[in-house]
């Protein structure tokens, strides 16, 4: 069963504007089926062929000159060598949508795609589902918490159900969970962690001994919604900080995470640069945490931390769905004043909470004033993301708003 994706509607715009369109996500989120779907008539070609990867990589030019555009080339981060023949081909047909590619690696750290063909791509990012697509929601727009956004999200947002949200919480957000319900989610994640270190990490670099990597696998999942403590992790994993740095970098390459930076406006010193880790699909955290049950998940030490890790990423994709880099960050201070996100659009900043409850209070957005002492941007009432069942006024800094409302 083949479930619509949001980004549809970006891909067909920019494929008229762009000579090249690159759709990039970690493995098993859909970007092969995407373009497959969208684009049925173009040819395709997959380097996880090895033997059509060492033609490419031996002769990139003869394989472009002997294949002519539109073409869909998958999992290009294994052949870089294709860049610059299809820089050269698309500078001499001058023609938009003839190359359409995807990659499980971020396309800033797939070496030469970026001076190659800086102004001749467009690149897309395809996370999980998201829980509109889940729904068959058509509701598109990027989340942001104004009263506009709030009248037009309460026509299509269904009501909350928290068994049904932790449930998709705990299960995560591969489209493959959702298109076979019976799928088994233990061995589905047991076989994407396997697949994901023999594959991408090996790939990426090179790990001698892949059970410290698992246990620093571990020791990140742990920390999904935290601040970023490099030090902490390698003692957990019993390894060196240099070592995070660097096995953090693969995690970031093939989009298994993210770090969400703090948000920097020449505030004052006093504001903390470290960012924060969040583990782009919460149903591989929960694995390698051990959660093995949506029940287990919702009543454990770190619910709080996935239910923000679920509302940033759902934030996020909105944002990515509809074409866009997401503009968002956190705020913490060296007082320790936190706020969960911040939003930022053009001049005006819009503070965003997180909290596990149907039972929101005034404190829970106490630290949205804070941010306007830091700024001379101006700071928008923001928005409290809950389990409560509809939008109310907290105060004059912010309103209560159901999850479901992302």
């Amino acid at each position: 069963m083949y479930i619509e994706r949001h980004i549809s509607s970006a891909l067909n715009k920019m494929k008229g504007s762009f000579p090249v369109l690159l759709v990039t996500g970690s493995r098993q989120t859909g970007k092969t089926t995407l373009l497959r779907n969208d684009l049925n008539n173009v040819q395709y070609f997959t380097l996880d062929n090895y033997a059509l990867l060492d033609s490419i990589k031996k002769d990139p030019m003869g394989f472009i000159e002997f294949n002519e555009p539109p073409m869909i080339i998958d999992e290009v981060q294994y052949a870089p060598e294709i860049f610059g023949a299809i820089k050269m081909s698309v500078d001499s047909t001058g023609k938009n949508g003839e190359y359409f590619m995807t990659g499980s690696q971020q396309f800033r750290f797939m070496r030469n795609v970026s001076e190659s063909l800086a102004g001749r791509m467009s690149i897309l990012t395809l996370g999980g589902l998201s829980a509109r697509e889940i729904d068959i929601d058509p509701f598109n727009r990027p989340f942001i918490p104004t009263d506009d956004y709030y009248g037009e999200r309460k026509k299509t947002a269904s009501e909350v159900d928290t068994r049904k949200l932790w449930f998709r919480i705990h299960r995560g957000s591969m489209p493959k969970l959702y298109a076979d319900p019976d799928e088994d989610w233990e061995q589905f994640y047991s076989a994407y962690v396997k697949t994901y270190v023999e594959r991408d990490v090996r790939a990426l670099t090179q790990v001698s001994d892949e059970l410290s990597f698992m246990q620093f696998l571990v020791a990140c999942a742990a920390r999904t919604g935290s601040l970023l403590n490099m030090s902490s992790i390698a003692s957990d994993a019993e390894i060196s900080v240099p070592t995070v740095k660097r096995w953090l970098s693969i995690l970031l390459t093939s989009n298994i995470v993210r770090l969400m930076q703090p948000i920097s406006l020449n505030m004052t010193s006093r504001v903390v640069s470290m960012p924060k880790l969040y583990f782009t699909d919460t149903g591989l955290a929960a694995y390698l945490c051990r959660w093995l049950t949506p029940e287990t998940l919702e009543n454990g030490a770190m619910a709080g931390n996935f239910f923000e890790t679920y509302s940033v990423n759902e934030i996020i994709k909105s944002y990515q769905n509809a074409g866009r880099d997401p503009p968002v960050y956190f705020y913490r201070d060296a007082d320790k004043r936190e706020i969960g996100m911040v939003i930022q659009q053009g001049d005006t900043l819009y503070p965003v909470e997180f909290k596990k409850t149907s039972s929101p209070k005034d404190d829970h957005i106490k630290h949205f004033e804070s941010l306007k002492r830091f700024t001379t941007l101006k700071v928008a009432p923001g928005a409290l993301i809950c389990t409560c069942d509809m939008v109310l006024s907290l105060n004059k800094n912010g309103k209560t708003v159901p999850i479901n409302y992302i």
